[in-house]
């Protein structure tokens, strides 16, 4: 199935991805993966629950950990662009017999809940609470310097239909991969704030999360980053990298939280603004379009990801695969 056509007028105006909330098993634990590792600002912290935020960020957070028996991913959040959009938005979902709630969240203004057809869950938000800038104070910088979030990639049996579903919502594809024997699209990266992608998604068992994303300043954050890990603790949670994707040409590295939660950092990619931009097309068994140095990604990188919360996995039928490390 080709690429569509991007909807350059969507039913909602969608300005970019948001936040990310992790069902967490041991919270301090996460606390310190997120805050002292990472370097997240914590923005509140409750006996059950931790909210932090990216350097670069003035909304009051872009994780949120709750405590929890079992690990999952509760929701994604993505921001919209006036209050409007938040009706026209639950009306597009009613309108497709998916579900619409409006919730009370902690430090966000109306919230509407919903899921996407495989079970996804996610939330649309205008006005969230607005704290003072930390950017230039650079006391604050450790760990790997995260200044934003950047990213979800979500595994998805069906990668066709997601594009399809995504693009009428008004995500466009900047990059995607194809199977030549079927025609189908094995993997695609999608956007609304004008970089390679907001969301992303992979052929395989899904719905399922296979990472979040976050952009620090440059490479050498990474590096400084793998001898931190490599010296306290968490070497065993170093799954990928470093190295330069041939998809987004970003220079990326792939670490697991203390519930395997998969977290890139990434920099490097590219603007995408021109709302004409032609989508760049990668043959599947190309091993540059994974990593342009040409070392193939681990099988865990293909196969092990986060459940949503109230979503059950179904396998793909699209059994092709690409070049995968032994």
């Amino acid at each position: 199935m080709p690429v569509p056509s991007p909807v350059l007028y969507p039913p909602f105006n969608i300005v970019r991805l948001s936040h990310v909330e992790y069902a967490v098993t041991d919270l301090d634990a996460s606390k310190a993966f997120y805050a002292d590792l990472l370097g997240l600002q914590v923005t509140h912290e409750g006996n059950d629950r931790v909210y932090l935020r990216a350097l670069e960020e003035r909304g009051h957070h872009c994780i949120a950990l709750v405590k929890s028996q079992t690990p999952a991913v509760n929701v994604l959040g993505f921001k919209l662009f006036d209050e409007p959009d938040l009706d026209k938005a639950a009306a597009f979902f009613e309108g497709r017999n998916l579900p619409v709630e409006w919730v009370e969240r902690p430090f966000m203004g109306r919230t509407l809940r919903t899921r996407d057809p495989w079970g996804i869950p996610m939330e649309f938000y205008v006005k969230m609470d607005r704290l003072e800038p930390i950017h230039q104070h650079y006391k604050l910088y450790h760990g790997v310097r995260p200044l934003r979030i950047d990213h979800f990639n979500m595994f998805s049996s069906n990668v066709d239909e997601a594009v399809a579903f995504y693009n009428e919502m008004g995500f466009r594809t900047t990059e995607y991969t194809d199977d030549k024997e079927t025609g189908r699209i094995w993997a695609a990266w999608m956007h609304r704030k004008g970089g390679v992608h907001d969301v992303a998604f992979t052929n395989g068992l899904g719905p399922r999360l296979h990472h979040t994303a976050f952009w620090v300043p440059n490479p050498l954050n990474i590096i400084d980053l793998l001898d931190i890990m490599s010296t306290t603790g968490y070497l065993d949670n170093i799954e990928r990298g470093p190295g330069r994707h041939g998809i987004s040409n970003a220079f990326f590295l792939y670490v697991l939280d203390p519930d395997g939660n998969r977290i890139e950092i990434y920099n490097s990619d590219y603007q995408t603004v021109d709302p004409d931009l032609e989508p760049i097309r990668w043959d599947l068994k190309d091993p540059q379009r994974q990593t342009l140095w040409g070392a193939p990604a681990p099988r865990s990188w293909f196969e092990e990801g986060s459940l949503f919360d109230g979503a059950t996995p179904v396998e793909s039928d699209l059994k092709s695969q690409p070049i995968i490390a032994p």
